[in-house]
C-alpha cells in the first residue's frame, strides 16, 4: 500500500496528470479505497495523497467524477469511525470542503441523502464530518436541475427537501449538538428556521442534562439568523418544565413512579446557572435578542418562573437592561398582588380562573436556588430588593410628616410589594455571605439619610437580621457604631426601632454597648429636644434589656434571642455585679432628666414601669428617684390644701406658658411601680424578716402609702376654688391665663384618675372606702364638666379631651366589677359605683378611648401598654363585659331623659365592640376566634367549632338589630342600628364563603333588606354595603343590581313624565328617600362589576396573543364555549340592563347624574375593549363570532344608546320630577339646584366623553364587522347628539308670547305650531 501512496504523491507532485489519471484508472474501488484508509490511519502524506487524487480525478469526465463521489462516500463514514487523529480528519474534510462544489448535481444530492441516512441512523456521533455537510447543501441549492422521482427538482427546492426530511426524522442524543452547530453555516428559509428550531427544541428532553448548556449556546448562536423569541420560549418554557417536576418530586417524594429518574436538584441549578450565563453572554453581543427577550414578558406575567426571573435579573446587570428588567418586575409584581386581591374578593373571578401564578413566590424560589453558585443572580436580587422597599415602602403624611404604622400585617398590593422587598434581602443575607456587607450598609444608609419619610419596613428588616445571624453583624461592627454618632440627629421613632433591634447584639459585644453609651451620654446633654429623649430612650432599653440577677422572671419580652450562643456569652462574660454596676450608672444618668422638659419626664415616667418589671431589683433606686421627685410637688403640711403645688408644674417663657413637670404621669408611675412591687412581695412570701435592706424598702414604700392617703384625703376636701379653677375662670387658648389654667385643670384631672385608681386597688371592696373614691370622681366629673362647657364656647371639638390615666387593667377590673360581679360581699360597697350613671358611662367612655387608642397606633398609655398580649387579654375581658351588658340590659330601662342630648350605655357598649371587634381584625387577625370564645354564652348551649362559634354571635347582633327595625318608630334608634350593621359586616369577614352559615348570613341580610322600609339614609348605606360585599363571595351580583335598579326607577319615577313607570318592590329598603342613596352605591358596585369584567377581558387577550403565537392561529370553536366569554356577556349584559333602568330615572341633579354618566362611559369603554378583543381573535382566522356577543351588542344598540341620548338631553336641561312645583320656596330651591348641577356639568365634560365613548364603541363595531362579515351596525341608530337641537315646546311658548299682544293670529300657523306639540306626547 505504501507503494500506491508513494505513487500518487510523486505523480501529483511532479505535475504528470496524464499518468496520475491512468494510475488511479488502473487501480479498482476496493484498491483505492484500501490505499485512502491506510493512508488516513498512518497520517503520513494524506492531505497531498487526496490531492492527488481530487487532481487526477477530472470532474469532466465520467470516471473523474465517479472517481471523486467515492472519495467523498469513504471518508465521511472514515472521519466519523474515530479511527483517525483529529488533525487527520480536519485536514481531510478541510480538502473536501474546497472541491464539493465541482461535484455533478447528481454526486451533491446523493452525498446530501448519505448524510441524511447517517445522521437518522445515528452514525454522525462524532460529528467531525458534518461540517462538510453546510457546502454539500449550498453546492446543491446552486444546481439548476436535479432528478427527484420520476419528475426534476431544482437546487434550492432538493435542499429544502433534504431538510425537511432531516428535520423529520429521528435524531440521535449525541448529534445533536454538531447538528445545531452545522446548521448556523447552512442557508435558510424563515420558514426553514423555525420547523429546525422546534426540532431542536424538542430534542432538550432527550438529551443528558449536562449537555443542555453548550447546545444552549450553539442555539444561541443559531438564533442569529432569527426565531429569537421562539428561541429564548423554548429555552425558558425546557427549564419551567424542570423546575414543576422537580418541584412535584419533592412534594410527593417517593409516592411518583420510579420510572420516571429524577434529575438531583443541584445538578439541575447548575446547568441553569450556566445556561443563564450563555444566554447573558448571548444579549451581551446581541441587543435584537435582548429587546425579544424583554418582550417575551411584557404582555403577560403569567410566562414568569424561577428561572426567567433570575435570568432577568442576571440580565439587570447589564447596564441598558438595568432600568427596564426593573420596571417590568415592578409591574409584574404589582398586577400580581393586585390580581390576587381581585380573585380573593369575587366569587365569579375564583370560579373561572381558580388558579393563581404568584410572582411572589417566583421571587423567592429564585431566593433559595440563587444558592447554587448563582452569583450572577444574587446582585440583582439585592437591588430587586431594594427597588421594592425605596418604591413601594410607606410615604410621608401630610406636610411631610412621617406616619409609622407598623405594617406587619401588609394589605394593600404596595405594602405586599414592599414586605416582599424585605424578604428578598433577608433570605439574601442569610444565604449569600458575599453581599452581607453591601445589604446591612444599604439599610443603616436608609436608616439614616430618609429622616423625612417613614423607615419602619427598614427598621423591621434591620431587627430581622439581627434576630437571624447576630454574631454576622459583629464583624460589622464599626459600621453600627458610625451609626451610633447619627442617633441624635434622627427622628425619634427611627431611634426607638433602631435600639430595640440591636439589643441582642449588646449582650454579647462589651465595645458595642460602650460605644453607644459613649453616644447616648453626649446626646444627653443636646440641644435638640429629639436627641434628649433618643437618650432617655436608648438608657431606658438597657435598664430593661440587661438583668439583675435576682430579678424576677417576666415574660414581658420585646426581643426574642434565638441564638444560644449568645445565651452562652451573656453568663460568661457579664456577671450580675458588672450588670448592677452598670445599671445604677444608668439611673443616676437618668435622674439628670427630671430637671428637663416635660416630653422627657414624661418619657422617663412611662418607661420606669417597665424597666421595674424587667429588672426588680433595681427597685429601690426608682423607687427613691420617683419619691424624692414627688416630694417636690407634693405639700408635707397635712392641713393645707390643696395637697400638690402646682406652680412649679409650669413655666413660662415671654407670653407662652407651658407644661414643666407632669405630674399626674409622675404620681401614675409612682403608683402603678409601688402596687407591682406591693403584689410581687406578697407573692414571693419572703421568709427572712431582717434584712436592712427589705426594712429600707418598707420605710419608703409605707411612706409613699402614707403620701398616698393623704392626698385622697385632701383633694377630696379640696375645692376647684383652691386650684383657682372654679367656673368663672378664663380657659381660652388664647391668652396666658388661659393656657395656665388649662394646663392646671388637666393635671388635677390627671391625679384624680390616678388616686381614682389607687384607692380601688386598696379600697378592696370596702364601701367606705368606694365612697371615698366616689368623691374622687364627683370632683373629677365637676372639672370635666367645667372644661367641656368653656371649650364649647369656643367651638373646640369637645372629644379632644385628654387621655385618661386609668390604666388598661384597671379598666378591664373596674368594667368587670360594675357589671359582672355578683358576689353578696362585695354588693353593698359597689351599689355605691353603679348608682352612679355618670360613673358607669365614664367608665365605659374611658374603656372605649382605650380600644381606640389601640386600634389606631397598636397600643395603649401606662403599664403594660406595649405588651401584645396584655392588650389582648385587656380586648377579651372587655368585649365579654360590654357584650353582657348590651345583650343583658335593654337600651328602654335607661333614663329617656338625656337620650336626645347624648349616646345612651347600650350604645357606648356597641360602639366599643365594634371598636374591639376592628382592632382585633386588623392588629390579631389570628385571634379573632379566641376573642369571641372569651364571652360568656348566656344560653348554655356552647358552640362546638369555631366558624359555630362566631355565627352564634352574628345572631345575637342580628336579633338586636330586628328588634330596632321592628320595633315602634319612636324607639328606633338609627345610629344603633348603623352600629350593629357594621358589626354584623366585621363579624361576616371571618366566615368562609362557602360555609353554611355565610349562606344563611346573605339569606338574612337580603330578607331584611327585602322587608324593613325606614327613610334613614345611613342605615340604607350600612345594609346595601353588606349585602354586596356578602354577594360577591357568594355570586355575581349583577341579578341583584338589576333588581334595585328597577326598585329606584320605580320610586323616582321617569325622565319622561307623561311615562307611568311599572310599580314593582324587590326591596323595601329602596323607597322616595333612600332611592338616591341606593343608587349611588349601585353605581358603585357596578363599577367594581365593570373592573372584574376588564381584567377578565385583559387575561383573555394575554392567553388570545400567547394562543396565536404558540400555535399560528387560534382555534377555530374556543369562543363559542369559553366560559370566560360567556360570563363576560354574560355580566355586561345583565348590566347593560340595569343601567337601562337608572338612564330612565329621574335622577336628581347633582352628583348622582354625574356619576352615572361617568359609569355608562365606563361601560362604553369596556364594551370597546370586548370588540377590540374580538377583532384580534378575528385576525387569528378563529372563525364566526358567538351568538351571545351579537345579542349583546344588539341589546347596546336598542336599550342602552338611544336611552343615553335621552339621558342627556334630561341632564343638560336639570329637569327633576319633583312633586310640588307651585310652592315658590321649592320652586326657587330647585332653579339653584338646577344652576348649580348645569355648572357642574359643563364643568365636568362628563357628556362630551359619554359621546365619544359611544362613538368610539360603534367605531371599532364597524371594523369588526368588516373582519367578521357580519353586520353589526344594523343594531344601532344614527346619533343626534351633535346636532341642533329644537325644543318644540320652548319654541311654541316663546312664539306665543310674542304674538301674544296681536289680536289677529293666523290659523294655519296656530296648527303649525300646535303639531311638534302632539309629537311630544307621543313621543
Amino acid at each position: 500500500m505504501r507503494n500506491e501512496i508513494d505513487k500518487i504523491v510523486t505523480l501529483s507532485d511532479e505535475d504528470r496528470a496524464d499518468e496520475l489519471q491512468k494510475y488511479l484508472s488502473s487501480l479498482t474501488n476496493e484498491e483505492l479505497i484500501a490505499v485512502i484508509t491506510d493512508g488516513a490511519l498512518k497520517g503520513k502524506n494524506v492531505g497531498t495523497m487526496i490531492k492527488g487524487i481530487l487532481k487526477g480525478s477530472p470532474p469532466s469526465s465520467t470516471d473523474g467524477s465517479s472517481r471523486r463521489f467515492l472519495l467523498y462516500q469513504h471518508c465521511i463514514p472514515l472521519c466519523e469511525s474515530g479511527d483517525l487523529q483529529t488533525e487527520v480528519a480536519a485536514d481531510i474534510i478541510g480538502l473536501l470542503m474546497l472541491e464539493t462544489h465541482m461535484l455533478s448535481g447528481t454526486s451533491l444530492a446523493q452525498l446530501a441523502s448519505l448524510f441524511v441516512e447517517a445522521i437518522k441512523v445515528g452514525k454522525m456521533g462524532n460529528g467531525k464530518s458534518m461540517e462538510l455537510f453546510p457546502t454539500v447543501l449550498t453546492a446543491l441549492s446552486a444546481c439548476e436541475a436535479l432528478s427527484y422521482g420520476k419528475g426534476e427538482l431544482s437546487g434550492e427546492e432538493y435542499k429544502k427537501q433534504m431538510i425537511n426530511s432531516l428535520c423529520s426524522s429521528r435524531w440521535d442524543p449525541q448529534c445533536v449538538i454538531h447538528l445545531t452547530t452545522m446548521f448556523r453555516d447552512v442557508p435558510l428559509s424563515v420558514e426553514e428556521l423555525r420547523f429546525l428550531v422546534e426540532k431542536i427544541l424538542r430534542m432538550f428532553t432527550k438529551l443528558n442534562l449536562q449537555e443542555i448548556p453548550p447546545l444552549v449556546h450553539q442555539l444561541l448562536l443559531l438564533s442569529t439568523k432569527g426565531c429569537k423569541k421562539q428561541v429564548l420560549d423554548g429555552i425558558i418554557s425546557f427549564f419551567k418544565q424542570q423546575d414543576t417536576h422537580q418541584e412535584e418530586e419533592q412534594k410527593h417524594g417517593e409516592s411518583l413512579d420510579l420510572e420516571v429518574q429524577s434529575i438531583p436538584q443541584d445538578q439541575l441549578r447548575h446547568v441553569e446557572g450556566t445556561a443563564i450565563l450563555h444566554i447573558v453572554f448571548a444579549i451581551r453581543l446581541d441587543h435584537e435578542l435582548g429587546r425579544e427577550f424583554l418582550k417575551c414578558f411584557k404582555a403577560s406575567y403569567w410566562d414568569l418562573c424561577p428561572f426567567s426571573v433570575a435570568l432577568l435579573l442576571s440580565v439587570a446587570r447589564i447596564q441598558r437592561y438595568e432600568e427596564p428588567v426593573f420596571d417590568l418586575l415592578k409591574v409584574a409584581i404589582i398586577k400580581s398582588f393586585k390580581d390576587e386581591q381581585l380573585q380573593q374578593g369575587s366569587k365569579l373571578l375564583q370560579d373561572l380562573l381558580p388558579g393563581h401564578c404568584s410572582v411572589a413566590l417566583m421571587i423567592l424560589d429564585t431566593v433559595k436556588n440563587s444558592v447554587f453558585g448563582w452569583d450572577h443572580v444574587t446582585q440583582g436580587l439585592v437591588q430587586l430588593g431594594f427597588f421594592l422597599m425605596d418604591t413601594f415602602g410607606p410615604k410621608p403624611g401630610p406636610f411631610g410628616k412621617a406616619t409609622e404604622v407598623s405594617a406587619t400585617i401588609a394589605r394593600t398590593p404596595a405594602q405586599q410589594a414592599c414586605k416582599l422587598g424585605g424578604q428578598v434581602l433577608l433570605q439574601s443575607f442569610k444565604l449569600h455571605e458575599s453581599i452581607r456587607g453591601e445589604i446591612l450598609e444599604q439599610v443603616l444608609n436608609r436608616l439614616v439619610t430618609k429622616t423625612s419619610s417613614p423607615v419602619s419596613h427598614y427598621l423591621e428588616l434591620f431587627s430581622d437580621i439581627v434576630v437571624s445571624a447576630p454574631m454576622i453583624l459583629l464583624g460589622s461592627s464599626s459600621k453600627l457604631t458610625e451609626t451610633f454618632d447619627l442617633l441624635s440627629f434622627l427622628p425619634l421613632s427611627t431611634v426607638q426601632g433602631f435600639l430595640k433591634a440591636i439589643q441582642p447584639l449588646l449582650k454579647v459585644s462589651m465595645s458595642l454597648k460602650d460605644a453607644l453609651i459613649l453616644v447616648l451620654r453626649k446626646a444627653m446633654f443636646s440641644s435638640h429636644l429629639d436627641g434628649r429623649k433618643s437618650a432617655v430612650t436608648g438608657f431606658l432599653l438597657l435598664l430593661k434589656n440587661f438583668k439583675v440577677l435576682g430579678s424576677l422572671a417576666s415574660s414581658q419580652c420585646t426581643q426574642t434571642i434565638s441564638s444560644s450562643q449568645i445565651q452562652v456569652d451573656i453568663h460568661s462574660r457579664y456577671n450580675s455585679a458588672a450588670n448592677e454596676a452598670f445599671c445604677l450608672e444608668i439611673l443616676s444618668g437618668l435622674r439628670r432628666c427630671l430637671s428637663q422638659q416635660a416630653d422627657v419626664r414624661l418619657m422617663l415616667y412611662e418607661g420606669f414601669y417597665d424597666v421595674l418589671r424587667r429588672n426588680s431589683q433595681l427597685a429601690s433606686s426608682i423607687m427613691l428617684t420617683l419619691f424624692s421627685q414627688l416630694k417636690r410637688y407634693y405639700e408635707p403640711e397635712q392641713d393645707l390644701l390643696p395637697p400638690v403645688k402646682l406652680e412649679p408644674c409650669i413655666t413660662a417663657k415671654g407670653d407662652q406658658v407651658y407644661l414643666q413637670e407632669p405630674l399626674a404621669h409622675l404620681v401614675s408611675c409612682t403608683v402603678h411601680c409601688l402596687l407591682w412591687l406591693q403584689n410581687m412581695q406578697q407573692s414571693a412570701n419572703l421568709n427572712d424578716d431582717g434584712s436592712e435592706e427589705e426594712e429600707e424598702e418598707e420605710g419608703y414604700q409605707s411612706e409613699l402609702h402614707t403620701i398616698l392617703e393623704s392626698m385622697i384625703r385632701r383633694m377630696i376636701k379640696s375645692e376647684l376654688e383652691e386650684f383657682e379653677l372654679d367656673k368663672s375662670a378664663e380657659f381660652s387658648m388664647g391668652s396666658s391665663v388661659g393656657m395656665k389654667n388649662n394646663i392646671y385643670a388637666v393635671l388635677v384631672m390627671g391625679v384624680y384618675e390616678v388616686l381614682m385608681e389607687y384607692s380601688f386597688v386598696k379600697a378592696n371592696y370596702s364601701k367606705s372606702r368606694f365612697e371615698d373614691f366616689m368623691e374622687l370622681f364627683n370632683r373629677y366629673h365637676k372639672l370635666s364638666e367645667i372644661l367641656k362647657e368653656k371649650s364649647g364656647k369656643v367651638r373646640v371639638p369637645s372629644h379632644k379631651n385628654a387621655r385618661s390615666l386609668l390604666s388598661m387593667g384597671f379598666v378591664s377590673s373596674l368594667l368587670t366589677a360594675l357589671f359582672r360581679d355578683n358576689s353578696q360581699s362585695r354588693e353593698e360597697a359597689l351599689s355605691v359605683l353603679r348608682r352612679n350613671g355618670e360613673f358607669v358611662r365614664y367608665a365605659v367612655n374611658v374603656a372605649v378611648q382605650k380600644i381606640q387608642q389601640l386600634e389606631d397606633t397598636r397600643h395603649t398609655d401606662g403599664p403594660d401598654g406595649k405588651n401584645t398580649d396584655k392588650t389582648f387579654r385587656f380586648l377579651c375581658d372587655v368585649t365579654s363585659v360590654l357584650m353582657w351588658r348590651y345583650t343583658n340590659v335593654p337600651s328602654v330601662v335607661e333614663d329617656p331623659g338625656k337620650k336626645e342630648k347624648r349616646a345612651s350605655l347600650s350604645f357606648l357598649c356597641l360602639e366599643g365592640l365594634l371598636r374591639i371587634f376592628t382592632t382585633c381584625q386588623q392588629n390579631y387577625p389570628d385571634r379573632m376566634t379566641q376573642l369571641l370564645s372569651t364571652m360568656d354564652i348566656s344560653e348554655g348551649n356552647e358552640p362546638d367549632d369555631d366558624a359555630e362559634m362566631n355565627f352564634f354571635y352574628i345572631r345575637q347582633f342580628q336579633r338586636a338589630l330586628f328588634a330596632q327595625l321592628s320595633g315602634a318608630e319612636e324607639d328606633f334608634n338609627s345610629k344603633e342600628a348603623q352600629l350593629l350593621v357594621s358589626i354584623l359586616s366585621v363579624l361576616s369577614r371571618q366566615l368562609k364563603p362557602s360555609s353554611q352559615q355565610f349562606a344563611q348570613m346573605i339569606t338574612w341580610t337580603v330578607k331584611i333588606c327585602k322587608e324593613n322600609s325606614f327613610e334613614d339614609t345611613s342605615l340604607c348605606k350600612g345594609l346595601l354595603l353588606l349585602l354586596f360585599s356578602l354577594q360577591v363571595l357568594h355570586k355575581s351580583p349583577v341579578n341583584l343590581l338589576l333588581e334595585l335598579c328597577q326598585d329606584i326607577h320605580s320610586q323616582l319615577g321617569d325622565i319622561d313624565q307623561d311615562v307611568e313607570v311599572e310599580k314593582q318592590s324587590h326591596f323595601a329598603i329602596v323607597n322616595m328617600k333612600t332611592a338616591t342613596t341606593a343608587a349611588v352605591l349601585v353605581l358603585s358596585q357596578a363599577d367594581k362589576v365593570l373592573d372584574e369584567v376588564d381584567w377578565l377581558i385583559s387575561t383573555k387577550k394575554s392567553q388570545l396573543a400567547s394562543n396565536i403565537t404558540a400555535s399560528g392561529e387560534a382555534t377555530e370553536t374556543a369562543g363559542q364555549h369559553d366560559p370566560v366569554e360567556k360570563a363576560v356577556a354574560l355580566q355586561v349584559g345583565t348590566l347593560l340592563t340595569a343601567l337601562n333602568e337608572l338612564v330612565q330615572t329621574a335622577l336628581l341633579p347633582g352628583s348622582c347624574t354625574i356619576t352615572l354618566l361617568r359609569e355608562l362611559t365606563r361601560t362604553y369603554n369596556i364594551l370597546t375593549t370586548l370588540v377590540k378583543y374580538y377583532i384580534q381573535a378575528c385576525a387569528g382566522q378563529r372563525g364566526t363570532l358567538p351568538a351571545r356577543f351579537e345579542k349583546l351588542v344588539k341589546l347596546s344598540g336598542s336599550h342602552l344608546t338611544p336611552q343615553c341620548y335621552s339621558f342627556i338631553t334630561y341632564a343638560q336641561s336639570g329637569e327633576s320630577s319633583g312633586g310640588g312645583a307651585d310652592d315658590k320656596k321649592k320652586k326657587k330651591r330647585n332653579d339653584v339646584n338646577t344652576a348649580a348641577s348645569a355648572k357642574l356639568l359643563r364643568e365636568t365634560k362628563d357628556i362630551p366623553n359619554l359621546i365619544f365613548s359611544i362613538e368610539q364603541y360603534e367605531k371599532y363595531l364597524i371594523a369588526l364587522s368588516k373582519k367578521s362579515k357580519v353586520n353589526l351596525m344594523q343594531y344601532m341608530k344614527l346619533s343626534t347628539s351633535r346636532d341642533f337641537r329644537i325644543n318644540a315646546a320652548t319654541l311654541d311658548a316663546a312664539l306665543q308670547e310674542q304674538d301674544g299682544s296681536q289680536e289677529t293670529t293666523d290659523s294655519q300657523d296656530a296648527e303649525e305650531t300646535q303639531e311638534p306639540k302632539q309629537k311630544k306626547r307621543k313621543h
